[in-house]
């Protein structure tokens, strides 16, 4: 498939589960891709087995919590590439306690990685966009965002907090040919939930109806529609992929 063909897309944590996935299915759609990691040799590992599938990928060390090395990364990796045409949000980080227990540095890092993080990486970015009016941003959230989850406040109120990013950034951006939507995954098959003991695990899947956990597959199928033309008339927006736990 080429239906991205000659974009450019950027993709944070990308270098394992929900954003490596991400990231091969951009690169399926004809997109060069370029992933960011915490650690610069991790990020160029997982780049180099992505592009071995066939088209361009390439991994930065970045941490998307600082923001002005942000802003000076992608200024540089911007240029490389001759400007990012798509920016995917899906760095972050969880630092999980109940409220009355949680330090505030665990609140600040959670915020300042999943919530600040993206903000940093949409002001790097969307100056392309604009200049070439056309763009695609994408938030990965939460179904957390939507209902709530006990002993993630910090988690909830960031990813929460994406969704009214987005679509403030939708009524801005509109009219210079650029979309922001977000993408809502459930429960997802990951190193976490494979970590789950059985009853829990159990638990989660008598919440959803089709009876089974989601593959990091899933929510790049909507990230792929999402940045797609296909998508052009669509903004503002939050795609939910979670086998209908929450409808």
């Amino acid at each position: 498939m080429t239906g991205l063909s000659g974009r450019t897309a950027l993709v944070t944590g990308g270098t394992r589960g929900i954003g490596n996935a991400i990231a091969a299915r951009l690169l399926a759609e004809g997109a060069r891709v370029v992933i960011t990691g915490r650690d610069a040799g991790t990020a160029q590992k997982a780049a180099e087995a992505l592009a071995s599938g066939g088209g361009e990928c390439r991994g930065i060390g970045l941490d998307v919590s600082a923001f002005d090395a942000v802003q000076e990364v992608l200024k540089v990796a911007g240029r490389d590439v001759g400007g990012f045409d798509i920016l995917v949000n899906n760095a972050g980080i969880t630092h999980d306690d109940v409220l009355l227990r949680m330090k505030e540095a665990d609140w600040d890092a959670v915020l300042d990685t999943n919530l600040k993080g993206a903000f940093a990486c949409v002001r790097a970015t969307l100056r392309d966009m604009v200049k070439k009016r056309w763009g695609r941003v994408v938030n990965i959230t939460s179904i957390v965002g939507a209902m709530g989850n006990a002993g993630q406040a910090n988690y909830v109120a960031a990813k929460a907090a994406l969704v009214g990013l987005t679509k403030t950034l939708a009524r801005e951006y509109a009219t210079r040919g650029i979309t922001a939507n977000a993408v809502a995954p459930g429960f997802i098959e990951t190193d976490m939930t494979r970590a789950l003991e059985p009853a829990a695990r159990d638990g989660l899947l008598a919440q959803i109806p089709m009876e089974r956990f989601g593959a990091p597959e899933d929510v790049a199928g909507a990230v792929a529609y999402l940045t797609s033309e296909d998508a052009s008339y669509v903004t503002g927006q939050v795609i939910h992929v979670n086998g209908g736990m929450l409808m």
